[in-house]
C-alpha cells in the first residue's frame, strides 16, 4: 500500500494522528491499495514488507537517518535528468497573449534589479551607496501602482531588502559574506524572492493589467525562517528554505460558490484555525516548494542537494492531497538549478548564475510565471477543494465519456495518502455523495471509496486494456447475478483517467507529457507515459490488522482466493498482485468475510488461462518465484496461489497487528530472506524454503508461538505448500529446485572421461502448464481449513 494509513475523519479541529514508524507491518484502516511505486528495492525496516520498488518512511528513528538518504540518493541517480532546457515553460499560462503580459513583468523586474546591481558596481561610498539606492528605489517605485488591496512595502522596507540580496547578487560588495557559507546566503535569497513578490503586485503604470487573467492569482514568496525543521514534520529534518504561495484577493471575486479563493491549500491542520496559521515558519500542510542551498556545485553537494529536496518533497506528498506534482530549487554558492518533481521524473533546469543579468533574469521569470500561471501549472490539482459551505473537502469526478458531466463527492475520511515522491501517488478517499449533515452517523453512510493514483499506461484510453477502470468495471459486469461472490470485490461506479482544462476551456487529458509540454517531454527519450487515474467504487473494508484471530484470516482468505478464482473464469482476469496490503476485512450479520481489491497489475488471460503480460511486479515477500526471477515463463493462477502461501508465513511471523508482533529477532531470521535488495537472493531463498516440507519447516519453525491457534495456521500452509509442491504423479512437477543429473559423457561408466550436468525442467514451469487443476485442489483445500475456521469461531465470527 502507497502511504499513511491512520484514517482521517474530516470535521474542522480533527488532526490526522501520525503513525510511528517503530512497528511491524500494518495495513490502511479503509482502502483500496498500490504496491509497485516505481523506486528501486531498498533493505525493509523490521517485519516490514517490501514493494518490489518500495521506498522507506521518512519518520525514522535517528539511527536510520542515514539510510534514509541513501535511498534518496538511489532515487536521484535513476530519475534525475540535468540540465534541461525550457523547464520555466512548465510555469507558463497556458493563455499566450497573458503569458506575453508576464514575460514583461518578468523583464521589468529584472530591469529594476539590474539597476541596483548596477548601483553597487559603481564602487561608491557605504553612504554615498545608500543614498544612491534609496534614490533608485523610489524612482522605480513611483513609476509602479499596486493592483490589489495591498498596503505594499515602504521604500525604506524594499531598501533594507535590497542592501541584503545585493551581497548575494554583487559578492564583492561586501568582505564579510561568502557564497560558500549557505548561512549567508539564506537570507539574501529569502529578500530577493520576496523582493521580486512586492513587485509582482506593483506593476509598471505602463503595464497595468488589462483583463483579469493579467492579474496575479497568487503570490510565491518565502517563509522568513530558515534552516529549520517544519511545523508538522515527522523526523528531524531540517529544510534550508520554503516558499509559500499565498492567494490573492481583488474586489468583485465571487465566491458564492462556496469555495474558498486558496481553497487548494487547505489540509486537516489548517481547518480548526486557518488564520492562525504561523506564516513564518514553514509548514508542510502549507509548502509550495522546498529550497535547498549548498555552498558550490560541486558534483557530491548537487547529488545531497539534489537527495534532500527528493527527501523532504515526500512530507508536501503526504500532506497535501492534492498535489500532482512539486516544485524545488537548489542552489549551490551564486548558482540556482529549478527542479520539477512527478511520478517518474526528477527534472532540473540549467544553473541561473545570480551574479549574472541573464541567469537572473530566468530565476525571476520562474518566480513571476509561478505568481500568474493556473493552479495545474503550479502543480495542484483543482478538482480537489475545500467548501467552507459544508465544511469539507470536494473532489470532481468525470464520467468516463467525453464531455462536461461530473460527479461531485464530499469527502469523509482520508484513507491512504501519498507519502513518496516517485511512484502511482495512491491516494484513497471514502466519499459520500451527499454533503455532510449534523447527523453523527453521516461517515457510516459513505460507502463509496475513490482511489486517486497515477499508472503507467501503454496507450489511449480506448486502447489501453490494462486501464485499471475498465478492467474493475469488466469484473464489476462479470460477477453481476453471482451471489457467491457478493461483497468479496469492489464495484465500479465510474471514473477513469483525469483531464485538465486548457486555455480554450477544453478538456485535456491530465499526463506527465501535459504536464511538462512538448518542449521538455521531448528531451525525456523514453520515459513511459504516465496518467491520472481517479476511480469510484462501492464497497469499503478493513486492513487486516482488524482480523481477531487466525480462524478468522483463514476465512478472510478463503473468500479472497474463491473470489480471485471466480473473477478469472467469469472475467479472464489474473490478478497478479496478491499482497496483505490487497486483501481486506468486511464484517456484516452474517460473520467476517473478505475481499480482493487494486487491480492495478491485473491483465487478460489467453484461453490457455496464461497472462497475456509477464512484467515482473508485486511486494517483494509475497511474490512468486517466477515473478521474482522475471523470466519468460508463463504467469498463472498458481502464481497468485504462490503468494498467499507467502502472506500466510509472514503473518505466522510478524503478526497482522501491534498486540501480536514478533519480538523475538532470531525466530524471524529465515524469512527475513524474503525480502532484501537483491531480487535474485529472494527467489533463491524462497526456492530453497519451498523445495521439500523438511526446509520448509525452517520457515515455520519461526512463527509466532504467542499468537493463538499458531500451531493450526503452521498445518495450513504446509497443507497448502503440499498442493503445490509436493502431490503430483508426474515428478517433474514436484519440488521447488532445479535438479542436475550427472551424466557421464560419451556414455562410459568410466568416470575418469568426466560428466555432464544437464538440468531438469524447472518445476514452476512445469506446474503453470497444469495450472487449472492444482489450483482447483487448493481451493478444495483451503475451503475445508475455512469451513473449520468458520466453527473454531463462530462466537467471533
Amino acid at each position: 500500500m502507497d502511504g499513511r494509513t491512520d484514517s482521517v475523519l474530516i470535521t474542522p479541529g480533527r488532526k490526522s494522528k501520525a503513525r510511528s514508524n517503530d512497528t511491524v507491518p500494518e495495513m490502511n484502516d479503509l482502502s483500496i491499495s498500490n504496491n509497485a511505486n516505481a523506486t528501486t528495492p531498498s533493505k525493509p525496516s523490521s517485519g516490514h514488507p517490501r514493494s518490489l520498488s518500495s521506498a522507506p518512511k521518512f519518520s525514522l528513528p535517528g539511527s536510520q537517518q542515514t539510510d534514509v538518504y541513501a535511498e534518496a540518493r538511489s532515487q536521484v541517480k535513476r530519475y534525475l535528468k540535468d540540465n534541461i532546457i525550457g523547464v520555466q515553460t512548465i510555469a507558463e499560462h497556458s493563455n499566450q497573449s497573458t503569458q506575453q503580459f508576464v514575460t514583461r513583468q518578468t523583464e521589468s523586474i529584472a530591469e529594476f534589479i539590474d539597476e541596483l546591481v548596477q548601483c553597487v558596481k559603481l564602487g561608491l561610498g557605504k553612504a554615498e551607496l545608500e543614498n544612491k539606492l534609496k534614490r533608485t528605489i523610489a524612482a522605480q517605485l513611483k513609476r509602479r501602482s499596486l493592483t490589489e488591496q495591498h498596503s505594499g512595502k515602504t521604500d525604506a522596507e524594499m531598501f533594507n531588502s535590497a542592501v541584503r540580496f545585493l551581497k548575494w547578487l554583487y559578492p564583492g560588495s561586501d568582505s564579510t559574506f561568502s557564497t560558500t557559507n549557505e548561512k549567508h546566503i539564506y537570507p539574501c535569497f529569502v529578500e530577493l524572492i520576496n523582493f521580486v513578490a512586492e513587485l509582482v503586485v506593483r506593476p509598471p503604470l505602463d503595464q497595468q493589467p488589462t483583463s483579469f487573467d493579467e492579474y496575479p492569482k497568487q503570490l510565491v514568496r518565502s517563509y522568513n525562517k530558515t534552516d529549520v525543521k517544519p511545523d508538522n514534520a515527522e523526523g528531524v529534518h531540517r529544510v534550508d528554505m520554503a516558499l509559500k504561495c499565498d492567494t490573492l484577493n481583488y474586489n468583485g471575486l465571487n465566491n458564492d460558490d462556496g469555495y474558498d479563493k486558496d481553497s487548494f491549500q487547505y489540509s486537516e491542520e489548517d481547518l480548526k484555525a486557518k488564520d492562525g496559521r504561523n506564516d513564518e515558519r514553514p509548514n508542510y500542510s502549507r509548502i509550495f516548494a522546498v529550497i535547498e542551498v549548498k555552498p558550490n556545485f560541486s558534483d557530491a553537494n548537487m547529488l545531497k542537494g539534489f537527495s534532500q529536496l527528493v527527501e523532504y518533497s515526500k512530507n508536501v506528498y503526504w500532506k497535501q492531497h492534492n498535489r500532482r506534482f512539486i516544485w524545488g530549487l537548489v542552489s549551490g554558492g551564486s548558482n540556482v538549478k529549478a527542479c520539477v518533481l512527478g511520478p517518474n521524473f526528477l527534472l532540473a533546469s540549467r544553473f541561473m548564475d545570480v551574479t549574472t543579468a541573464e541567469g537572473r533574469l530566468e530565476l525571476i521569470g520562474f518566480l513571476v510565471n509561478w505568481s500568474f500561471c493556473e493552479l495545474p501549472k503550479l502543480g495542484y490539482d483543482p478538482t480537489i477543494r475545500f467548501n467552507h459551505k459544508h465544511g469539507c473537502f470536494t473532489i470532481d469526478m468525470a464520467d468516463r465519456e467525453p464531455g462536461p458531466a461530473q460527479t461531485t463527492y464530499y469527502l469523509r475520511k482520508i484513507v491512504v495518502v501519498a507519502e513518496r515522491v516517485f511512484g502511482r501517488h495512491t491516494r484513497c478517499f471514502v466519499v459520500g455523495k451527499q454533503p455532510p449533515s449534523s447527523d453523527e452517523n453521516c461517515n457510516a453512510s459513505a460507502d463509496i471509496l475513490i482511489k486517486d493514483a497515477w499508472p503507467e499506461v501503454s496507450g489511449s484510453a480506448e486502447d489501453d486494456m490494462r486501464d485499471e477502470s475498465k478492467l474493475l468495471e469488466r469484473v464489476s459486469n462479470g460477477l453481476t447475478g453471482r451471489s457467491e461472490y457478493e461483497g468479496l470485490y469492489p464495484k465500479y461506479i465510474n471514473g477513469g483517467r483525469m483531464q485538465i482544462q486548457n486555455a480554450r476551456g477544453e478538456g485535456v487529458e491530465d499526463t506527465t507529457r501535459t504536464v511538462l509540454g512538448d518542449t521538455v517531454w521531448a528531451q525525456l527519450g523514453e520515459l513511459p507515459l504516465r496518467t491520472h487515474m481517479r476511480i469510484a467504487m462501492s464497497g469499503v473494508g478493513e486492513p487486516l490488522k482488524f482480523i481477531k484471530s487466525i480462524p478468522e484470516l483463514i476465512v478472510v482468505i478463503y473468500d479472497v482466493m474463491r473470489c480471485h478464482m471466480g473473477i478469472l473464469k467469469h472475467c479472464h482476469i489474473l490478478h497478479r498482485d496478491i499482497s496483505e496490503a490487497n486483501i481486506l476485512v468486511r464484517r456484516d450479520s452474517t460473520g467476517v468475510h473478505g475481499m480482493l481489491i487494486d487491480f492495478d497489475h491485473a491483465v487478460d488471460i489467453t484461453d490457455d488461462g496464461y497472462a497475456k503480460h509477464a512484467e515482473r511486479t508485486g511486494t517483494l515477500p509475497f511474490m512468486s518465484v517466477s515473478n521474482l526471477e522475471d523470466k519468460p515463463t508463463k504467469r498463472t493462477a498458481l502464481d497468485d496461489w504462490e503468494s498467499i502461501i507467502y502472506i500466510l508465513c509472514w503473518l505466522g511471523t510478524f503478526g497482522w497487528n501491534r498486540a501480536i508482533r514478533q519480538s523475538d529477532s532470531k525466530r524471524r531470521k529465515n524469512i527475513a530472506s524474503w525480502d532484501g535488495d537483491d531480487v535474485e537472493d529472494i527467489a533463491n531463498s524462497k526456492r530453497r524454503d519451498m523445495d521439500s516440507s523438511r526446509s520448509f519447516t525452517e520457515i515455520t519453525k519461526g512463527f509466532n508461538p504467542n499468537i493463538p491457534d499458531i500451531a493450526v495456521l503452521e498445518d495450513i500452509v504446509e497443507g497448502l505448500r503440499a498442493v503445490l509442491i509436493d502431490d503430483h504423479k508426474d515428478p517433474n512437477l514436484r519440488g521447488a529446485m532445479i535438479i542436475r543429473d550427472r551424466i557421464p559423457k560419451d556414455n562410459s561408466n568410466n568416470m575418469f572421461r568426466g560428466y555432464e550436468y544437464k538440468p531438469r525442467p524447472d518445476p514452476f514451469v512445469k506446474r503453470a502448464e497444469h495450472w487449472e487443476s492444482i489450483s482447483e485442489r487448493l481451493l478444495a483445500k483451503l475451503e475445508i481449513y475455512a469451513q473449520g475456521a468458520k466453527e473454531l469461531s463462530l462466537t467471533d465470527i
